[in-house]
C-alpha cells in the first residue's frame, strides 16, 4: 500500500479501561502510531487514517477510538454552544446520516449531561439548517456518534471513529454468568506473556472458562486474527473523510492472515467448566469466532483438569478468572475451589499460572512461587492478575492446617463448645443447634449445625451468620477476618465447604424478612430436620431465616407438654412464621390456628404439617394482619402462642408494628381470646425489652398472674446469651 504513505498524520485517542494504558500504548506503537501520552482517558497517539483503520481492526484493548474535532476552555452554556456550532458539521457527515451525542462531564453551569448532550446536539442542527438547510436525524443505534467531554474548564469533541465498543468483538452474544469483557481478557493474556508463548507453539489451558473470552482471546492472538474482523458497524462508515477502498484493502489483507494463521496454529486450547449451560454458551461464541474445531471444551470440575502427556511436555500457559466473593453467600466454597484450583496446576508442573481475581486472600492456598501482580479495574472491582512460576518442592506439600495465627482463638473456641454441646445434644436428641455466637467480639458471627434427618450421620451443615461490623472496623479486615472462619470452620467441625451456607445479619424491616435470598425462583436447598417428635423442613439458602428459630426450641416442646394435658385443646399460634409450634401443637392432638401476614411462610406451615402426616386442611391457616385479626377475633383458645416482630412495616399492616409501644394491646387482645384457665405465652426478641405490667394488670385484660420465664426458655446452645429473647407465661389472676 505504498500510495498511503502521503496520508495526513493527524492525532488520535484510544480510549481503553483504567490499568490498560501501557499495553495500549504498546499496541498502538506496532500498528504503527506515534505515541503522544498516556492519560485517565486512555492513549493519545498520531497517527495516519491508515493507522487508525488498523487500530479499529487490530487493537484487542482498545473500547474506543475516538477523533478530536475541538478543545477550548468554555465557561458557559453559550460559549459551549458557540465552539461547537462554529465546526462545519456538513463537512463531517451528511445530513441524511443519523446522530446521537454521548455527554461526559459537569462543571459549574452544567451538572446534568442530558442538557449538555442537548446543548450540543442543538448546535450540530443549527449549524446543519443554516449550512445545508436540512438537519440529521437523532438516534440511539446512530450512523455518527460525537462525543463531548467537559472537564475543569475545558471541551473537548470528538467524532468517535469506531462506533460501539470495539470489544464487541461480533462473537458473544451468549455472555455466561460473570464474563470477562473481551478487552480485558485480551490484556490479561498480554500481561501473562501468551503473545510471545503462542508464536512460540506453547498451549493455554482454562480449567474455569466460563462462556469461553480467554479461550477465544487467546486463540484469536495464535491465529493472527484481527478482533474487529467480525464487527458489522463502525462508526467511521458515514463520515465524509472515509476512504472506503483503503478500508477494504486492510480487511482483505486481515482476511488473508486469518486464514494463513489458522491453517498455520499448531497451539492447543482446552476449557473445562462444571457448568453445562456455561460450556453451551461457550460453544456458541466459540462457532462465531471462527475457532471452531481448534479449543477443546469439556465438562469437569477443577481437580478434573485432563489434557494429553506430549502437550504438558511442550509447556505452556493456566490462566483462569474463578470466582472470587462479589456475593457473600459464594465464599464457604471459594477457599476449597482455590485449593483445587492449586491441585490442578500441579498436573502441569512447569507451566506459567495466571490467576485473575478480587480477593488475593483467598489465592493464598495457591503454594506456587509468586512472580507479579497486576492491577485491574473489572467494572468497578479492584482485581488482580497474579503471576506464578514453575511449581517447587513445596508446592507439592499436603496444604498445611489452616488453623494459625490469630484465627487460632477462634477455632479453640469453637472447639471448646462443640465438646461441650454436642454430648449435650446427642444425649437429647436435638438435630440443629447453636454452636457460636460471638463468642469473641472479633469474630462476630454466629454459627449453628442442621442435620438432616434423613442423613443424621453425613447430612451435616453449617449456617453461617455474619454480624455487620461497625463502621470503626476496616472492611478489608473484616472480610480477612469472615475468610479465616469459612477456611477453618471444615477442619474444626468435620463438615465440608459445601455444606456450609454464609449469610450476612441486619436488621430487616417489613416484608424484607420474607423476601427471598435468591432470586431465579428456585427453592435451592431445604430438608427435614428433627426437633422433639416433630419433623420440620428447613431452607438454609433461599431465606434470611431458615424456618426454624434455635432459641425458642423449649418454648416448643413445653407447648407440647401442656397440651397433652388438656382434653380437646385448642391451639392459637399467632406470627406464627413457619407453624413450627402448631406442628407441635398439634401431634399432641390440638386443633390448630396459625396467623401470619406471608402466604410463603404459611404455605411452609402446611408443609411441616404434611411432613409429619397430619393433614393440613383440617387446621386452620390465616393470612392476616394479627393485630387486625386479634381485634376482630371471636374465638377461644385453652393455649396462645405470640412471638411478634420487634418492628414491622408491612404494607400488608395497617400502621406499623413497635413491639414495645404495643405489647399492651397485643396481650389485652389475646387474653380476651383466652379460655378461663388457659395460658398466654409472649415472647419477644427486642433484648431492652421491658413489660409494662402496670399498665396490663390495671387494663381490661387484669388482674393478670405475669410470669417471666425467660431463663427456663433459653435453651443450653444460647446459654451464652441469655438475653437472646424475652418470655412470659400469663394468665388471668
Amino acid at each position: 500500500m505504498q500510495e498511503n504513505q502521503s496520508l495526513p498524520t493527524r492525532s488520535w485517542l484510544a480510549v481503553c479501561s483504567k490499568g490498560i494504558e501501557p499495553l495500549l500504548a504498546d499496541e498502538i506503537r506496532a500498528l504503527g502510531g506515534e505515541v503522544e501520552r498516556e492519560t485517565h482517558l486512555g492513549v493519545h497517539w498520531q497517527g495516519t487514517l491508515e493507522t487508525a483503520y488498523r487500530v479499529c481492526l487490530w487493537s484487542r484493548l482498545a473500547n474506543r477510538l475516538l477523533m478530536p474535532m475541538l478543545e477550548e476552555d468554555t465557561d458557559s452554556v453559550e460559549a459551549m454552544y458557540d465552539h461547537v456550532r462554529n465546526i462545519d458539521w456538513t463537512m463531517v457527515f451528511p445530513s441524511t446520516a443519523t446522530f446521537r451525542i454521548d455527554f461526559h462531564g459537569r462543571s459549574p453551569f452544567i451538572n446534568n449531561t442530558q442538557f449538555g448532550a442537548q446543548k450540543i446536539k442543538d448546535a450540530i442542527v443549527d449549524c446543519f439548517r443554516e449550512e445545508a438547510g436540512s438537519r440529521p436525524n437523532v438516534d440511539k443505534n446512530a450512523d455518527i456518534r460525537v462525543e463531548a467531554q467537559l472537564r475543569k474548564g475545558k471541551l473537548a469533541i470528538y467524532l468517535n471513529f469506531s462506533g460501539s465498543g470495539m470489544h464487541r468483538r461480533g462473537y458473544r452474544l451468549q455472555p455466561g454468568l460473570a464474563p470477562l469483557k473481551e478487552t480485558l481478557a485480551a490484556a490479561l493474556l498480554v500481561r501473562a506473556g501468551w503473545p510471545e508463548m503462542a508464536k512460540a507453539g506453547k498451549h493455554l489451558v482454562d480449567p474455569m472458562c466460563g462462556s469461553g473470552t480467554l479461550l477465544i482471546e487467546a486463540g484469536l492472538m495464535a491465529a493472527d486474527v484481527a478482533p474487529g474482523l467480525n464487527r458489522q458497524e463502525h462508526g467511521f462508515e458515514r463520515w465524509h473523510g472515509h476512504n472506503r477502498k483503503l478500508w477494504l484493502e486492510l480487511v482483505e489483507e486481515a482476511r488473508e492472515r486469518r486464514a494463513d494463521g489458522i491453517n498455520s496454529m499448531k497451539n492447543r486450547f482446552y476449557g473445562f467448566d462444571k457448568d453445562a449451560k456455561q460450556l453451551d454458551a461457550a460453544s456458541a461464541n466459540l462457532a462465531r469466532s471462527g475457532l471452531a474445531g481448534l479449543i477443546h471444551l469439556e465438562k469437569r470440575e477443577v481437580e478434573q483438569l485432563r489434557i494429553s502427556k506430549d502437550a504438558i511436555e511442550q509447556g505452556g500457559l493456566l490462566i483462569t478468572n474463578p470466582p472470587y466473593g462479589e456475593r457473600l453467600s459464594e465464599l464457604p466454597q471459594l477457599a476449597p475451589l482455590y485449593q483445587q484450583l492449586h491441585d490442578a496446576a500441579m498436573r502441569v508442573p512447569e507451566w506459567k499460572l495466571a490467576v485473575f481475581t478480587g480477593n488475593t486472600d483467598l489465592a493464598k492456598a495457591i503454594r506456587r512461587p509468586f512472580a507479579k501482580r497486576y492491577k485491574f479495574l473489572n467494572g468497578k472491582i479492584e482485581t488482580q492478575l497474579l503471576m506464578f512460576d514453575a511449581a517447587d518442592e513445596r508446592s507439592s506439600q499436603p496444604q498445611a492446617s489452616m488453623i494459625r495465627g490469630p484465627v487460632e482463638a477462634f477455632a479453640n473456641r469453637l472447639k471448646k463448645n462443640l465438646k461441650q454441646i454436642d454430648k449435650w445434644a446427642k444425649r437429647e436428641e436435638i438435630f440443629s443447634y447453636r454452636v457460636y455466637d460471638q463468642d469473641l467480639p472479633e469474630y462476630a458471627v454466629a454459627v449453628d449445625i442442621y442435620t438432616d434427618a434423613r442423613d443424621p450421620l453425613s447430612g451435616r451443615w453449617l449456617h453461617v451468620q455474619e454480624y455487620v461490623p461497625p463502621k470503626s472496623i476496616d472492611e478489608a479486615k473484616a472480610e480477612r477476618r469472615l475468610l479465616d472462619v469459612l477456611a477453618v470452620l471444615p477442619e474444626v467441625t468435620g463438615v465440608s465447604a459445601d455444606q456450609i451456607v454464609l449469610k450476612r445479619r441486619e436488621r430487616q424491616a417489613g416484608k424484607k424478612q420474607y423476601e427471598k435470598q435468591s432470586t431465579d425462583g428456585v427453592a435451592r436447598h431445604r430438608f427435614p430436620t428433627r426437633e422433639g417428635q416433630a419433623q420440620v423442613w428447613v431452607n438454609l439458602k433461599d431465606y434470611l431465616d431458615t424456618g426454624l428459630f434455635l432459641d425458642h426450641r423449649p418454648t416448643r416442646l413445653d407447648i407440647a407438654k401442656r397440651i397433652a394435658k388438656l382434653p380437646a385443646p385448642k391451639f392459637l399460634n399467632l406470627f406464627c412464621y413457619t407453624a413450627t409450634a402448631s406442628v407441635h401443637a398439634a401431634k399432641a392432638g390440638a386443633m390448630c390456628t396459625s396467623v401470619d401476614m406471608s402466604r410463603t411462610y404459611l404455605n411452609w406451615g402446611k408443609d411441616n404439617f404434611e411432613l409429619n402426616g397430619i393433614k393440613a386442611g383440617k387446621h386452620e391457616f390465616i393470612q392476616a394482619d394479627c393485630l387486625q385479626w386479634l381485634a376482630d377475633c371471636s374465638g377461644k383458645y385453652d393455649l396462645i402462642f405470640m412471638d411478634p416482630p420487634t418492628f414491622s412495616n408491612s404494607k400488608r399492616m395497617e400502621g406499623v408494628l413497635d413491639i414495645q409501644r404495643d405489647h399492651v394491646r397485643l396481650i389485652e387482645q389475646a387474653m380476651a381470646c383466652l379460655n378461663p384457665g388457659g395460658l398466654l405465652i409472649f415472647s419477644t426478641n427486642l433484648r431492652k425489652f421491658g413489660m409494662d405490667t402496670d399498665a396490663l394488670q390495671a387494663g381490661a385484660a387484669g388482674p393478670l398472674k405475669i410470669q417471666n420465664v425467660s431463663k427456663k426458655s433459653v435453651p443450653q446452645d444460647y446459654a451464652r446469651r441469655p438475653n437472646i429473647h424475652h418470655c412470659f407465661h400469663i394468665e388471668r389472676a
